[in-house]
């Protein structure tokens, strides 16, 4: 199987690493989404809590835990019609997306993912040997029926959120042809823009009709628990059913102690705020720095990312930024159309985002 997937794309980045990491001053290592933040206090005290469980926890997730996500999703999100049987945990959103077309058996045939687009789609693919499309708009797939569409909004890498009506047509094409549309809306709480970017389950996109619609999500970002492999599946109770049915077979489980966690994480929307007010701090430096340096920072609305460029190769842009210690992920990581372009995280401390600007403004 490893010869039909890609090179693991952050093991290209190791010479301009170690660039990067000789700068006097240390590295400032914005290339991964991987938060520095603390955990909040009261997630830590639920998990410490139900650390001596010694059962097997539930591949469904608890009640508790289904009521929670089902909860916060309409009270955070405005989705209508999520019940607790419509949503199941999973280890952590990379390994859902990862095995997603097979757990949903497909198998050799097509699917679509989005133009600039998070590698783990593609590689979800091509685990199950699927023919991949990258197309961002529906004349572009053309007259042949995908098994499977992938939707990214907020978009990892560019930050571009998708509007309702974009969704909407997006739904109604689908709904046609009877595709699967996957939604991954990890980032669904950073939005930066005066309107809040909408999720697939949202009324406004699917008329309270969740048919055919999985959305992604995830409590890495918003609450700090990247470690502890924290996601969900939300959508159609007939596509959640089949999942759970096939990872209750492959012992696809949420650890007991983080399902306990997770809900915690989901009662606490005050968390959930200030950790987004950190990120909008962290965002409004880096985007001046940028700006001021020459680059243009496009798209990059929502989400944990600025999506740059200098009108150059990403390659020439990422040795240029490693030469300054600063260490970022070149674009071509997500495909041919970002090889212009360098994805900037917001997952520094307060003190290495600030480095970063300095470091910046220094050769303006």
């Amino acid at each position: 199987m490893g010869t039909r997937l890609p090179d693991f794309p952050w093991d290209t980045l190791d010479d301009a690493k170690a660039t990067a990491a000789a700068h006097p001053d240390g590295i400032v290592n914005l290339s991964v989404g991987t938060p520095v933040d603390p955990v909040a206090p009261g997630i830590q005290l639920a998990l410490a809590e139900a650390a001596a469980e010694p059962g097997y926890p539930q591949t469904a997730g608890t009640p508790g835990l289904r009521a929670a996500i089902a909860e916060g999703l309409v009270r955070r999100y405005h989705m209508v019609g999520v019940t607790p049987d419509a949503v199941l945990p999973v280890v952590g959103t990379k390994e859902a997306i990862a095995l997603l077309p097979t757990l949903l058996g497909i198998r050799g045939g097509f699917v679509v993912i989005p133009e600039v687009a998070y590698p783990t789609y593609e590689v979800a693919a091509l685990v199950g040997e699927n023919r991949v499309l990258r197309a961002d708009s529906l004349l572009k797939i053309g007259p042949e029926t995908p098994d499977l569409l992938f939707l990214n909004s907020p978009s990892n890498p560019t930050g571009k959120v998708l509007g309702v009506e974009h969704l909407r047509k997006v739904v109604s094409w689908a709904r046609e042809r009877g595709v699967i549309v996957a939604s991954d809306e990890c980032y669904l709480g950073l939005g930066w823009a005066e309107e809040e970017p909408v999720s697939i389950l949202d009324p406004r996109v699917c008329d309270g009709d969740h048919t055919g619609l999985i959305a992604i999500h995830s409590l890495s970002k918003t609450s700090n628990l990247a470690s502890y492999r924290a996601g969900y599946f939300a959508g159609d109770p007939a596509l959640i059913s089949e999942l759970l049915e096939v990872r209750k077979h492959l012992g696809l489980m949420v650890p007991g102690p983080i399902q306990q966690a997770m809900v915690a994480a989901l009662e606490d929307d005050a968390q959930e705020a200030a950790q987004k007010l950190v990120y909008a701090r962290r965002r409004a430096v880096l985007m001046k720095a940028l700006i001021d340096a020459g680059f243009t920072v496009d798209n990059s609305e929502a989400g944990l990312y600025l999506w740059a460029t200098r009108g150059e190769q990403c390659r020439d842009t990422v040795d240029w930024l490693a030469g300054l210690g600063i260490l970022v992920a070149p674009g071509d990581f997500y495909g041919p159309r970002g090889e212009r372009h360098i994805r900037m995280a917001l997952t520094g401390t307060d003190e290495r985002i600030d480095a970063a600007a300095a470091r910046l403004a220094a050769v303006v």
